[in-house]
């Protein structure tokens, strides 16, 4: 897939040319649309007057419809409709997120707004696949969530029962998932002149962290089997002045807190960490000593202790921290936006960096784009792909989750994708049920990259990889060799991304760090514990994925726009850059935040209209922001307060829930509990490529969750189970050009490991 490309004149964006319509109406679809905005896209946002009060509220609207053009049209309107036609029409991409029914009932499915456009690229995300019988429920986080179980995946505090999640894990996903695919159509179509199908959900998003959770082997190992219990504690710990810190790694390697573990002494620790465990797993030793030890002093005083001993913590701030932290700024993660509706602010950037740079559009207008017309399929009679990435080749020298991840998802994409790991392995082996959950569908070589010999193996594999991909810390692959300025010299064309903590610029650029850290500094561990509580994290690792899928964003980008140039480049994404843009708030001019939702004390929800209620046999979850929507379902249940309502159906089954909420025009689903075998079980989830299983040496067989996109005529690549060490080694060798004498010399010297 290395094409050579005429020279072009110089590109303001990655994305330059690209037309998008935006059809969306919530968080999702509204996101992936900028994040293509602010790669280069012209985005027009068309909102239906049919649909005023359903969707984005106005401090959303600022945020993700920035850089757009929006028009507010009437589908009942004859000329109106027409100029929504003129604009798909003239359109390479549109994004939509309703349900198969809706999308029919007003005349914008696929099949309506792509006929006589073999060359137009149709993005969907809906609540569910398409396919599954689920598909026509609302497009809601909340309820999808609550449906698949994933909301009684997190521990409540203080109480037993799901949890409700105000963090939109399906969303913030299935985001980045639907502007990665719509890359990946737009590459293949320019090989191809042919568009197609885009289709991911909020569930598909939501899964992706699962996977760390939801699995299943023929025959688990202990780390399988065990997994990391919801009820895990965490290292969270409460210093002398009240304020919190979330510590990772061993913070013994500080000389202040190994001293206090000395004068603690064996007895009085062991006693601090029985009181602190209780019945709880242990996975982390000495968390209550270290909590004795952590209220002895105010943060600060933990925070450069910890710092200057290189102990990765991050102190749990509040909610907008991080629009004025030095870090977050000088990586250009805080971007400047000036608002109709609330003036300046300060709003979360496209976290990725990359040339040409993503860019907030202030002041977009509605274009007059000229037709497109529509091409003709090419009729070189060359096999077309069968994969959105097939021929593609990457090297992954990640650890651990954000690096890996990426390098995951492009194997599920159909590249051929080589793990290069040292010798025994990388680090996170030992933690099977977390390493399965961003390695399959790769090959492995096991080197020891510290070898002198190894260098050469090493420019064999670059001077054939489209992609190299890594979150190792700079300091350590610019010894390795493995540094950007190191391997464009190999192979110019590369296109080389660096998964970082706190991303590339600024004093903290080569700072270690973990999903933690963030989910800390950037208040989710305040938001997700409810209003009052202590803070608490969310053990979807959800900071980790999304810096995966934002390096994996700018990697199709800068893989699109070498087509177009014929340019390598290297490209940044971070944990903390991830972190910030989940925000769906900004900061206004006079420092404070612009208003959003905040889970109650309880952690049932944000409102009376949008949270779980338990019923006498289990808990269901509403969700309806209509101004009105309480005193219906009141009025419905003959009740006079929130209070009743909650004693109605807490002495009734979720049955009768459901069908009172109906009545109040109010969508409600069961939530699910305990649901990991009941949905690999479904056969419908299973129909709807929700599943995937493949043979293994270790396990026999092993059941994970499946795709994250369907893209119609184009297959995923699903068959291949994550590799044991080395268990390619021999074959990669061989492919690079080495015989069978020389690798065994290699296995000799102890250069490679094979199995």
């Amino acid at each position: 897939m290395q094409a050579v490309a005429s020279p072009v004149q110089v590109r303001t964006g990655v994305l330059e040319g690209v037309r998008v319509v935006d059809l969306g109406r919530y968080r999702a679809c509204a996101e992936a649309a900028l994040l293509l905005a602010e790669l280069g896209a012209e985005v027009v946002k068309i909102r239906l007057v049919q649909e005023q009060g359903c969707g984005l509220s106005a401090v959303q609207a600022a945020i993700w419809d920035r850089s757009k053009a929006v028009i507010d049209i009437d589908l009942g309107d004859a000329q109106e409709r027409e100029r929504v036609n003129q604009f798909i029409a003239s359109a390479d991409v549109v994004l939509q997120d309703r349900t198969p029914f809706e999308m029919k009932a007003l005349g914008l499915d696929e099949a309506s707004l792509c006929a006589g456009r073999n060359d137009l690229i149709f993005a969907t995300i809906g609540s569910w696949p398409a396919s599954h019988v689920n598909a026509d429920r609302p497009v809601d986080d909340v309820l999808v969530l609550a449906e698949a179980g994933i909301l009684d995946e997190q521990e409540a505090v203080g109480r037993d029962g799901p949890v409700f999640l105000g963090f939109p894990l399906g969303s913030t996903h299935a985001a980045f998932l639907s502007a990665i695919g719509v890359i990946a159509r737009l590459i293949r179509r320019h090989e191809s002149n042919v568009g197609g199908a885009v289709a991911t959900s909020l569930l598909q998003g939501a899964l992706l962290p699962m996977m760390m959770y939801w699995e299943r082997a023929a025959k688990p190992t202990a780390s399988v089997a065990k997994g990391m219990p919801k009820q895990t504690p965490q290292p969270l710990y409460e210093c002398q002045d009240g304020k919190w810190m979330h510590v990772m790694g061993d913070p013994g390697r500080a000389p202040l807190v190994r001293s206090m573990l000395d004068e603690m002494g064996p007895e009085n620790i062991r006693a601090a960490n029985d009181r602190h465990y209780g019945q709880r797993p242990v996975v982390l030793p000495n968390l209550g000593a270290f909590a004795h030890i952590f209220r002895q002093r105010p943060r600060d005083v933990w925070l450069e202790e910890l710092w200057r001993s290189d102990v990765p913590v991050q102190p749990v701030t509040e909610t907008g921290a991080l629009f004025y932290d030095e870090q977050a700024r000088a990586s250009g993660y805080v971007a400047e936006v000036a608002t109709k509706a609330f003036g300046p602010t300060l709003q979360a950037a496209v976290p990725v960096q990359l040339t040409p740079p993503v860019r907030v559009k202030a002041g977009a207008e509605v274009p007059d784009w000229e037709l497109r017309s529509s091409s003709a399929a090419d009729a070189s009679g060359a096999p077309a792909p069968r994969r959105p990435l097939e021929g593609m080749k990457v090297l992954d020298f990640g650890s651990y989750l954000a690096g890996p991840l990426a390098a995951m998802l492009l194997a599920d994409l159909g590249a051929d994708v080589i793990k290069v790991e040292s010798l025994g392995g990388e680090p996170m082996r030992h933690v099977e049920w977390a390493f399965n959950a961003c390695q399959r569908g790769k090959r492995t070589i096991a080197l020891d990259l510290a070898n002198p010999r190894a260098a050469e193996v090493i420019a064999r594999l670059v001077r054939e990889a489209d992609v190299v991909h890594h979150n190792q810390r700079m300091p350590t692959a610019r010894k390795l060799g493995i540094d950007y300025e190191s391997l464009k010299k190999i192979n110019p064309r590369l296109v080389y991304t660096h998964v970082s903590a706190y991303g590339p610029q600024g004093p903290r650029k080569d700072w270690p760090g973990y999903d933690q850290l963030f989910q800390a500094a950037s208040g989710w561990e305040i938001e997700a514990a409810g209003e009052g509580n202590s803070p608490t994290w969310l053990r979807f690792g959800m900071m980790d994925h999304l810096a995966a899928l934002a390096s994996l964003f700018g990697t199709m980008g800068a893989l699109y726009h070498r087509q177009q140039t014929g340019e390598g480049q290297q490209v940044a994404a971070s944990l903390l850059g991830a972190s910030l843009f989940t925000l769906d708030t900004a900061a206004d001019a006079q420092g404070g935040l612009l208003p959003y939702p905040k889970v109650d004390r309880h952690q049932f929800g944000f409102s009376p209209t949008r949270r779980i209620y338990q019923c006498a046999d289990g808990w269901l979850a509403v969700s309806s922001d209509g101004e009105d929507a309480l005193s219906r379902v009141l009025a419905a249940a003959a009740c006079n307060n929130l209070a009743a309502l909650e004693a109605w159906l807490g002495s009734r089954e979720i049955a009768a829930g459901i069908k009172l909420f109906a009545q109040a025009g109010i969508p409600s689903v069961k939530v699910a509990l305990a649901n990991k075998n009941a949905f690999f079980d479904d056969p419908q989830n299973r129909a709807a490529g929700l599943l995937a299983a493949y043979p293994h040496p270790v396990y026999e067989k092993l059941e994970q969750i499946g795709g994250l996109w369907d893209f119609g005529d184009l297959d995923l690549a699903l068959e291949t189970a994550p590799p044991v060490v080395g268990q390619h080694t021999r074959e990669i060798l061989s492919e690079i050009g080495l015989a069978p004498h020389e690798i065994d010399d290699l296995l000799r010297q102890g250069v490679v490991q094979a199995v």
